[in-house]
């Protein structure tokens, strides 16, 4: 039955495909007294080789993806399936308890999971019952004949269905098959709209529903220019979805053209257009589109994919590549911005209610838990200076205290390594994010002491609106329209000029299309987006006369009382 949904537009692009349902099935059983054991052991050890075959599949996929490195968690994977104490324990329990497979995998899994997790301050044994847990629930999918879905082994054209998409979900996505990616939940500066933008996946988030209204394998249409999607769609909407995407394709072709023009306006003023990359291998993605420079370089991912703290020689191996690979143009490096939802399996964090607002960031870099893990980031982008243009910046910056407590320990660690015969470069700017209001406000003392601000709108417009991003609820108070918002950039942008410092924005606003001719107006300088929204950013800038939008900004911030009212005013002056 054809139905149609509307969410928020992530990611730019339009598939027709069929769905791949990335939801937990339901693995509830009954459990049964059976008569026939080895009945029961054949299934076992059938779904026991199911399994094996699977996350052989899944590991070879990991390594030739994402690295041979990453491809190790699965390797702790296949030996608990061939662990013969364990298999043992549960083909005995089927034989004494006379229970079927089920029962008895479940019975014995439970019981050394819990001994595991029982041993405190061993955190290899404890990660052991994480895998444990995990194998267990895809042996368990075979014995009930229910598919476990897994984003590494979709071989055919899909369309994703999920509640969210975690940000190694989102990592495991092969372009090559997957066409578009759905949620229930998220929004625009989501993690997984985010990663959609950048791996090119046309997405749509926070459709309330869609998992519940379509079946695995059913045809779905995806507009990520729109937010629109339909479930099952008749010729006519497919044919229609088909040519909206044969138009967004030409569009592309167009902008494409201006992959090595300059970025200027109108009447010939230069902004920098800049891209924000997680990996190394986004680099390809910058080049593609023509940015200028790195803006915003998220190191969380080097923590993230990695089983352990990664190593000061893996990261300066990271760094290094980015900065050679940039050959000679800006790079913004962010120092480690774990916490809120962004977690670490071996990084023993305290359980907050609010960890967006709580042990986060630099807050975790200048705490002693974090101390050594800081200082290994730092000596690893201090040595990779010397190839290429480093700019280090650091996140969730509240007190200029902080400031100068993060500065010190940069200084410290470049003395040691100078004194060491290490090559560091000299010229080095060290700046920070502005993303809570309190350094917003204070930007003019910050201005003297920082060479650089980036704004990431993000997170300032939830703290300033008081409003989780990640709330449906409330997701009507992310406005990065509103004239408080565009007051706190603009007393950002102004707090950095008159210091002769330069003021970037690096959060999703930089690349709005809307906001856009707005930042012109207010004399941002550098601007960095997703490497996918440069180009047609470019081509926004060129038809703006920046003197017009400089009046458009001042209006914007003087006359307008709602959010509402800046749209309608950027609207008359943007035609």
């Amino acid at each position: 039955m054809v139905e149609m949904l509307k969410g928020i537009a992530a990611s730019d692009g339009v598939a027709v495909a069929k769905a791949y349902l990335l939801v937990e099935p339901d693995l509830s059983f009954s459990k049964v007294t059976v008569e026939d054991i080895e009945a029961e052991f054949a299934r076992l050890d059938d779904a026991l080789a199911q399994s094996k075959a699977e996350l052989q599949q899944i590991r070879d996929k990991a390594a030739s993806t994402l690295g041979e490195k990453e491809a190790q968690v699965f390797d702790a994977h296949l030996m608990v399936l061939s662990d013969p104490e364990m298999i043992g324990q549960i083909k005995d329990s089927i034989k004494t308890n006379k229970v079927n497979a089920e029962a008895a995998l479940k019975e014995v899994t439970d019981m050394f999971i819990t001994l595991f997790e029982g041993m405190e301050g061993n955190a290899y044994m404890q990660e052991r019952a994480a895998d444990i847990r995990d194998v267990t629930k895809r042996v368990l999918a075979h014995l009930l004949n229910v598919v476990l879905p897994s984003p590494a082994m979709i071989n055919e054209e899909v369309i994703v269905v999920a509640h969210d998409l975690t940000p190694s979900d989102t990592a495991q996505l092969d372009r090559k098959y997957v066409k578009a990616f759905i949620t229930n939940i998220g929004g625009r500066t989501s993690h997984s709209a985010i990663m959609a933008r950048s791996l090119e996946i046309p997405a749509v988030v926070g459709t309330e529903s869609i998992t519940s209204k379509v079946k695995a394998g059913e045809l779905l249409a995806v507009n990520g220019l729109t937010g629109e999607a339909i479930v099952d769609p008749t010729a006519e909407q497919q044919a229609e979805f088909i040519k909206a995407g044969e138009a967004y394709a030409a569009q592309k072709a167009e902008w494409e053209k201006l992959k090595n023009a300059q970025t200027v306006t109108a009447d010939g003023k230069h902004f920098e257009l800049a891209a924000n990359i997680g990996t190394p291998k986004d680099l390809k993605g910058v080049h593609a589109n023509g940015a200028e420079a790195v803006g915003l370089y998220r190191t969380e991912f080097l923590y993230m994919d990695s089983p352990d703290f990664p190593s000061e020689e893996d990261q300066f191996q990271a760094y290094k590549a980015v900065l050679e690979g940039m050959e000679g143009k800006p790079v913004v490096v962010r120092t480690m911005d774990i916490g809120g939802d962004k977690e670490l399996p071996y990084l023993d964090l305290p359980h907050e209610m609010n960890p967006f607002l709580g042990y986060r960031a630099l807050r975790i870099s200048l705490s002693e838990l974090g101390d050594a893990m800081f200082r290994t980031q730092l000596r690893a982008l201090l040595r990779a200076s010397a190839y290429g243009t480093l700019r280090v910046m650091f996140p969730m910056v509240a007190t200029l205290k902080e400031f100068r407590a993060a500065k010190q320990m940069f200084e410290e660690e470049k003395a040691k390594l100078v004194a060491e015969g290490v090559a560091v470069s000299d010229s080095i700017q060290v700046g920070i994010m502005i993303e809570i209001p309190a350094a917003a406000v204070l930007a003019d003392k910050f201005a003297k002491e920082v060479d650089f601000f980036s704004i990431g709108t993000n997170d300032l417009i939830q703290y300033t609106m008081a409003a989780d991003r990640m709330s449906e609820k409330v997701s009507y108070l992310y406005q990065p329209y509103n004239p408080s918002i565009l007051r706190l950039i603009k007393n950002v942008i102004d707090a950095a000029h008159a210091e002769g410092k330069w003021a970037g924005m690096c959060g999703e606003m930089a690349g709005d299309q809307t906001a856009v001719p707005l930042l012109v107006g207010m004399g941002l300088d550098e601007f960095s987006m997703s490497a996918t929204s440069v180009l047609k950013t470019r081509s926004l800038m060129k038809r703006l006369d920046s003197a017009k939008m400089q009046e458009l900004a001042d209006r914007a911030l003087n006359d307008c009382d709602t959010m509402e009212e800046v749209v309608e005013l950027i609207n008359e002056y943007v035609k």
